[in-house]
């Protein structure tokens, strides 16, 4: 190790090399893209509904452990058998699917991380498990949002990753040097590096995006015995985080000092509002976690099975239809058009197994058509130039709109079809082999539909009767809710017809 290159950098210089790293290597954890997507949709001013569904649908894996925790016994309270992701973060609320997608793609990324260095990977076991010691907590204490702790308590160590993965050499230096002279790696990081190692988290969460609350939590906070007020939110953030953070660190330890654990809950204790046999409860199950899932894995005879992407209609899609159709009619009176149409959405891009849906919304002061919302295969540049005129032209979705008929078209490319398609069409969308169209009628007047195609590699799957009725309540549903924002806001009643 060069020392001479290790010792006393300034702040600008430990940033400056630290992010130079970073472009070397790839960002740690190599999500700092899905990250900012899934803060943007919980903080959207516009369709966050949609955004944060579309964000989790866009990963597989995520959307399956997302269903999977938001019909656990966890969050029974607000009801099982949620089968949609829009479902869920209606019931549940975008702050707290946000704050679970970003736990869940925290440990995946950290998961991956820790194929570099040894000491990386002991870092991202005390980060996994300092988040579920602060689970537990969350779960026995009187505060809201579960995951926005689990978040906290894992982004906790991210300086301490930062650092022992991009400049593993500094890291050897804080070590030795909190050893020699009794301090904490935090401590030790301000003579090495200039800045603590919580500082260099909080700016690696700010470079992120992340929520200012989340960032301000990621401090180390000294335990306190005497506490005249409840902590405010982001201090009792904090709080969780080091204690959490603390317990890890001794539980990852060869030998495990139970004094050590039970002097932390000592600390902590009041300031979460909790007595210290109840923290060394919520640690002693953290712990118990952690082991039974590392025995599942080891004893499970294949890999957990992964949701995948729709690749053509799928053999259960009455059942995913008549869910789907389910959730709606129990949300008609209290969700917003929004949430509605998000909902039917991704009923029909599941249920059909399409490679694309699309909402368009007629707007009638500027006399068109114009995408809303999209699943499956669209990109940012595409939503924006999917609109036409709302001009009658003999064209399929012209007739379905003026009929206020489903209109499914089994072969777009069939001898002498080509006459009943719109030039946006082909332009835009005219790489699929096959397409429905959904139109959306309120009092004989077109005021959108729902649009799905497949990809000409998927196999062509007819539209079956069954699925026409329940597609037909599909669209009464989502009219309904139009309806009722009709009523409620007559100026955006007067912008659809």
């Amino acid at each position: 190790m060069n020392t001479h290159d290790s010792i006393a950098l300034s702040p600008e210089k430990t940033l400056d090399l630290l992010l130079t790293r970073v472009r070397q290597r790839g960002d740690l954890p190599g999500f700092s893209k899905v990250v900012s997507a899934i803060v943007g949709a919980m903080h959207g001013e516009d369709d966050r509904e949609f955004s944060m569904t579309r964000t989790v649908l866009s990963d597989p894996t995520l959307t399956q452990r997302v269903l999977r925790l938001a019909n656990s016994a966890m969050y029974s309270a607000f009801g099982q058998g949620i089968s949609t992701v829009s479902k869920a973060v209606i019931v549940l609320g975008t702050e707290t699917i946000g704050h679970l997608a970003l736990g869940l793609k925290l440990i995946d990324g950290l998961s991956a991380a820790s194929l570099g260095t040894s000491e990386t990977r002991n870092e991202m076991e005390k980060a996994v498990l300092a988040g579920k010691i602060a689970r537990q907590v969350a779960l026995i204490s009187a505060r809201r949002d579960a995951e926005e702790v689990v978040v906290s308590s894992i982004l906790h160590s991210l300086g301490r990753l930062m650092v022992s993965f991009y400049l593993p050499e500094h890291w050897a230096q804080i070590q030795q040097e909190a050893e020699e002279k009794r301090l904490s790696n935090n401590d030790a990081a301000q003579g090495v590096l200039g800045l603590k190692l919580d500082e260099i988290g909080r700016l690696v969460g700010k470079r992120w995006g992340l929520p200012n609350g989340l960032v301000a939590s990621l401090t180390d906070m000294p335990p306190r015995i005497d506490i005249a007020e409840p902590l405010e939110h982001t201090e009792w953030l904090a709080a969780v985080s080091t204690m959490s953070t603390h317990c890890a660190t001794v539980l990852c330890e060869d030998d495990v000092a139970t004094a050590d654990l039970a002097d932390i809950a000592d600390g902590y204790a009041g300031m979460l509002g909790l007595e210290a046999d109840a923290v060394l409860v919520a640690v002693d199950a953290a712990q118990k976690n952690v082991e039974q899932e590392t025995a599942d894995e080891n004893g499970a005879d294949e890999p957990e099975k992964q949701l995948l992407l729709p690749l053509g209609k799928p053999a259960d899609s009455i059942d995913i239809l008549q869910r789907g159709v389910a959730d709606m009619c129990g949300e008609v009176m209290t969700s917003s058009t929004g949430q509605m149409m998000t909902v039917a959405l991704e009923t029909v891009y599941q249920g059909l197994g399409l490679s694309r849906a699309i909402a368009f919304l007629r707007h009638h002061e500027e006399g068109r058509y114009v995408a809303r919302m999209c699943l499956g295969e669209c990109t940012e540049e595409l939503l924006p130039r999917l609109k036409f005129s709302d001009a009658y032209q003999p064209d399929v979705f012209h007739a379905s709109l003026a009929n206020d008929k489903m209109i499914y078209v089994e072969d777009a490319r069939a001898r002498g079809f080509a006459s009943k398609l719109p030039r946006w069409w082909q332009n835009e969308l005219g790489t699929s082999h096959s397409f429905v169209i959904l139109p959306l009628m309120l009092n004989f007047h077109p005021v959108g539909f729902i649009y799905g195609d497949w990809h000409p590699s998927l196999p062509v799957s007819k539209i079956a009767p069954g699925e026409v009725v329940l597609l037909d309540e599909l669209r009464a549903l989502v009219v309904k809710a139009i309806e009722q924002r009709c009523h409620k806001e007559p100026a955006w009643a007067a912008t659809m017809r």
